[in-house]
C-alpha cells in the first residue's frame, strides 16, 4: 500500500513538474528566441507579432498532440481493421459490414440502442424540466437539486452494483434482500428475477441511466429556467394565464434551445452505453447493446478485429451528427447572447 501511495504521489509530481516544466521552458526560448528589446523598433514589432503567433500553438500543442495519439490515430486505425479479417490481416472490403447487417445479434443490437434513445433522453429532459420547475419556487429547492444531482457523481458501474440490490432475486421460500421483490412479496406477489425477463428488463437497465443523468438534466434547465425575465412571468399572470399555460406557452419556449442540448448530450451518452448492460446482465437476455457487442466481437470469443471495428465505425457514424448539431446548436446560442 505504501509502495502504491509513493508510485501515485511521485507520477502526478512528475506530472505536475513536467507540464510546468514545459510551459515555462517553451516560453522562456521563444522569448529568448524572439526578444522584445530587440535593437530596433521595426525588430522589436516583428519578434512581438511572431510570438503572439506561436505562443498559444506552445499551449495548444501537447493536447493536439495527445488528440492525434489517443483519438485521432485510433479512428483512422478501426476504419482500416474494419476492412479486414478477424485477424487484421486480410483485406475482405465490406464483408464485416454485410455480415453486421445480416446478423440476428447485431439487429437485436440495433433494436435494443433504439429503444434506449427513445426512452432515456425524453425520460431524463421530462424528468428533469418538471423537477427544475417545482424546486425553482421553494426555499428548499437547491437542497432537492443537489440530492437529485448526486447520482451524477457515481460511476456506471458503482450505480449498476447499487441498482443490484434493488433487482436482487432469491429463490422461493428465501427472504428477499431485494427492495423491488420485497415491496412485490409484502403486497402477496410473487419475486421476479426482474434483469432476466425479455424485453421488459431493457426498461429495468434503463431506470439506472434515468436516475443518474436526470440530475444533470435538472441542474442545466434550472439555470436556463432563471434566465426568463420575471416580468415576461408577471405580465402572464396578470393577464390571467394559469400555471400550466405559463409554462408551456411562456416557459418552454423560451428554454427549447436548452432543452434539445440536453436531450441530445443524453442521447450521445446512450448511443455509447456499455458499462450498466455489462454489470448488470452481461449482455445476457436479449439486453445486448451495441458498445457490448463490439466489445464480445473484438475482445472474446478469440477476438475478431474486423468484426469489432466495423461496429464501432457504426457506434461512431451514429454519434457524429447529434455531436455536431450539440456544437452548432451551442454555437448559436453563444452568439445569440
Amino acid at each position: 500500500m505504501t509502495a502504491q501511495i509513493l508510485y501515485a504521489f511521485f507520477t502526478v509530481l512528475l506530472g505536475v513538474g513536467g507540464c510546468f516544466g514545459y510551459f515555462y521552458g517553451s516560453n522562456w526560448l521563444l522569448d529568448r528566441t524572439f526578444p522584445a528589446n530587440a535593437n530596433n523598433d521595426a525588430s522589436a514589432v516583428r519578434n512581438l507579432r511572431i510570438q503572439a503567433n506561436i505562443r498559444p500553438w506552445l499551449f495548444l500543442g501537447p493536447a493536439l498532440l495527445l488528440l492525434s495519439v489517443y483519438l485521432i490515430f485510433p479512428v483512422i486505425q478501426t476504419v482500416y481493421l474494419s476492412f479486414h479479417d478477424r485477424a487484421g490481416d486480410k483485406y475482405v472490403g465490406l464483408a464485416n459490414y454485410k455480415w453486421a447487417f445480416y446478423d440476428d445479434q447485431f439487429r437485436l443490437s440495433i433494436f435494443n440502442n433504439i429503444l434506449w434513445l427513445a426512452v432515456v433522453p425524453a425520460l431524463c429532459t421530462l424528468m428533469g424540466l418538471i423537477i427544475a420547475v417545482l424546486t425553482d419556487r421553494l426555499w428548499w429547492g437547491n437542497l432537492a437539486k443537489s440530492l437529485i444531482f448526486m447520482p451524477l457523481a457515481i460511476s456506471f458501474v458503482g450505480a449498476s452494483v447499487i441498482w443490484k440490490f434493488v433487482y436482487d432475486y432469491r429463490g422461493e421460500g428465501q427472504q428477499q434482500i431485494g427492495i423491488l421483490n420485497a415491496i412485490v412479496t409484502y403486497f402477496g406477489g410473487d419475486p421476479q428475477v426482474w434483469i432476466a425477463l425479455p424485453f421488459w428488463n431493457n426498461f429495468f437497465l434503463m431506470a439506472i441511466l434515468v436516475w443518474i443523468q436526470t440530475g444533470f438534466a435538472t441542474v442545466i434547465l434550472a439555470a436556463a429556467l432563471r434566465g426568463i425575465p420575471e416580468d415576461t412571468l408577471e405580465a402572464a399572470t396578470i393577464d390571467g394565464a394559469g400555471p400550466f399555460k405559463i409554462f408551456f406557452r411562456i416557459m418552454v419556449p423560451q428554454i427549447y434551445g436548452t432543452i434539445l442540448v440536453v436531450w441530445t448530450t443524453i442521447t450521445v451518452l446512450v448511443l455509447k452505453i456499455f458499462d450498466i448492460v455489462l454489470t448488470m446482465t452481461n449482455s445476457q437476455w436479449d439486453t445486448s447493446v451495441l458498445a457490448n457487442l463490439m466489445f464480445d466481437w473484438m475482445f472474446r470469443g478469440g477476438g475478431d478485429f474486423g468484426r469489432g471495428a466495423a461496429i464501432a465505425i457504426v457506434i461512431m457514424v451514429a454519434v457524429l451528427p447529434i455531436m455536431i448539431w450539440n456544437i452548432r446548436q451551442a454555437n448559436a446560442e453563444q452568439k445569440g447572447h
